[in-house]
């Protein structure tokens, strides 16, 4: 049984559970109740993780502190939804209580389990039992139980694990929604199968990722610096698909390209040839190709220039950020370009791709508010689960950082409304808060697994409805949900309605359920915006 565990250890722990958790992201995934398609909990939790593996991989005998340090920068900046950031603050705690350590015996690490389950719950407004943060207070409470009767790292990791299985099996009972579904919570989950993972590791077993499964995030990344640009032989990537037009043999252009440069990779069936292939003159190689069709796609990139970027990104370990040219700016997370064009008609400096399903890591924000030549930069997340990855920027930047907590897209444009970029920052922040809760926001998509949800048979495939937050209704008819929709809007009083069609959606289609909206709410003011969204067919402000 190990006693203590130092810096090359740990930093094999938390690859192994990397990896792990890579392996379970799509079983973690399967755990989410809600139907509507998400930023899942386990790829949310597996990009997080592998931000910190791919930079320890690049760490040769790193001490205790650099590697745990590493890890938590890493999984700090690289955080994506709310699971996510939960994940990465337990490991900042458990950084921080490893500093000034070169080896980490039982006590230490049940001490470090504890700091991270006391960052993780004073960054959540209201935490919740039954979660990820039941699971790691209760595993940590546990391993200080066992630090006092064995000082062996082993010891008390493994006590940790078994107290994290009873409370994962517990949480089907303390959260309504798990039991009548019955599952267990996903992040409860990923954090116990890094745990298992990191005592594989800890025994000599490494946790490998099958060839299917590894994605960009989990392989190692080189470092660009380690070698020279003359080490690159053949200046030009070049890349085209030729549509097939004759029977020239394409085993012949194989052979010329062949003579022209190396990783040559040529691809043919009945109908196209793709080429790869490194080479000083692109020029040859495209006048060859031609003879065996038309150009579908051509790709050419000079290796040496982008080999310089990339080093000089490496080398730059300062952030670039935007010297204060006024007191406030406004950054908003939304995806669509229509979207995005209301955002920045609104006076919006910067934006940040992402939304439901693909959630911006606190990286991803952090560099478009530090582009802004703003003092202080306000965050619109326009999602419940991009909140808690934006409220970690502002201990990354010296820029006063504000999230304004909109959960929805329709919130965020309501708070722009309320933007006075004259008034002061807490003004500002008074009137953009207030104006969330003056705006109802319907959504529909579509349900993304069967489910039997708050009363609702919900089967794959249907179309499904939110408003205000809550379930509305599921159909297979969108025009029937409509219709139901519009009623309610009706009903409530409403008198400014903008509904925001998404890329799914034509005009056509999308002036109907805007004729529907006028006809059925005839004292509303409606207006209709193609919005270019994903996920959403139609995101519809209330007011």
């Amino acid at each position: 049984m190990r006693q203590t565990i130092n810096g090359a250890e740990f930093r094999r722990l938390l690859i192994n559970a990397a990896a792990s958790i890579e392996i379970h992201k799509q079983a973690l995934n399967e755990l989410n109740v809600f139907p509507v398609p998400d930023g899942d909990t386990g790829t949310n939790m597996s990009m997080t993780i592998n931000a910190a593996a791919a930079d320890l991989r690049r760490l040769e005998d790193p001490t205790l502190e650099k590697a745990s340090s590493a890890a938590a920068s890493a999984m700090l900046r690289g955080a994506r939804g709310n699971s996510g950031v939960i994940l990465s603050l337990l490991f900042r705690g458990i950084s921080k209580q490893l500093k000034g350590n070169d080896e980490c015996d039982g006590i230490l690490w049940a001490n470090a389990l504890q700091e991270g389950v006391d960052a993780a719950y004073k960054a959540v407004m209201k935490p919740a039992e039954g979660t990820i943060l039941t699971v790691a207070r209760l595993a940590a409470a546990r391993a200080l139980q066992a630090a006092e009767e064995n000082n062996y790292f082993e010891y008390v990791h493994e006590a940790a694990i078994a107290e994290a299985k009873e409370a994962l099996a517990n949480t089907v009972n303390q959260n309504p929604v798990l039991k009548k579904a019955g599952v267990v919570d996903a992040g409860g989950k990923g954090w116990l199968v890094a745990l298992e993972a990191m005592l594989l590791a800890l025994r000599g077993e490494d946790v490998e990722v099958p060839e299917d499964l590894a994605g960009a995030e989990v392989k190692e990344q080189a470092s660009f610096s380690d070698f020279a640009d003359e080490d690159i032989n053949f200046t030009y990537c070049t890349e085209f698909i030729i549509s097939r037009e004759n029977d020239k043999d394409p085993e012949n252009l194989r052979a010329f390209l062949d003579s022209l440069g190396d990783s040559l990779v040529l691809v043919d069936d009945d109908e196209i040839i793709k080429v790869h292939v490194h080479t000083n003159d692109p020029g040859k190689a495209l006048h060859e190709a031609i003879e065996y069709g038309s150009f579908v796609t051509v790709k050419i990139e000079n290796m040496r220039l982008q080999h310089t970027a990339k080093v000089v990104s490496e080398q730059e370990m300062e952030p670039k950020i935007a010297e204060p040219v006024k007191e406030l700016g406004v950054v908003s997370v939304c995806a669509g370009d229509g979207i995005s064009d209301v955002f920045r008609n609104l006076g919006v400096d910067g934006l940040i791709s992402g939304g439901q399903t693909m959630n911006p890591s606190t990286q991803d924000i952090l560099e478009v508010v530090n582009s802004v030549p703003a003092k202080t930069v306000y965050v619109l997340p326009n999602n419940k689960n991009i909140i808690m990855a934006a409220q970690q920027v502002s201990a990354l930047t010296p820029k006063n950082v504000v999230v304004v907590p909109s959960k929805t897209v329709p919130q965020g444009v309501t708070a722009m409304l309320s933007f006075n970029p004259e008034g002061t920052a807490e003004e500002n922040l008074a009137a953009m808060t207030e104006a969330l809760d003056t705006v109802e926001t319907i959504q529909i998509t579509h349900a993304a697994r069967n489910s039997d949800f708050d009363g609702y048979l919900i089967h794959e495939g249907d179309y499904l409805a939110m408003y205000g937050g809550t379930l509305f209704g599921t159909s297979r008819d969108i025009k029937a949900l409509l219709k139901s929709l519009a009623e309610k809007v009706r009903d409530s009083g409403k008198e400014y309605i903008t509904i925001y069609y998404g890329a799914d959606i034509s005009e056509k289609h999308a002036q109907k359920a805007a004729d529907l909206f006028a006809d059925i709410c005839p004292e509303a003011d409606v207006n209709l915006l193609r919005g270019g969204q994903p996920v959403y067919y139609y995101l519809i402000s209330a007011e």
